[in-house]
């Protein structure tokens, strides 16, 4: 299973883009920013903003995991 609040971060930093900046579009404190780093789950719609915020489709990783999980099968 991914991690994804280690993906978001990841993107966040490739994208050069501050902590600060990001949770001022989350409407959100920094420190909840970093509790999102620390998930290994996000709900959807969160999910969902983080992507639009992000210009990154983090649904992806997990549509990846399930065609590999399915292909098992």
């Amino acid at each position: 299973m991914i991690h994804i609040g280690k993906v978001i971060e990841k993107v966040l930093r490739d994208q050069g883009k501050t902590v600060t900046w990001f949770a001022r579009s989350l409407y959100c404190g920094r420190t909840n920013v970093y509790k999102i780093f620390q998930r290994e789950s996000v709900d959807s719609e969160m999910l969902y903003r983080i992507s639009k915020i992000l210009s990154h489709d983090f649904f992806k990783y997990y549509s990846k995991e399930l065609e590999e999980d399915t292909e098992e099968i």
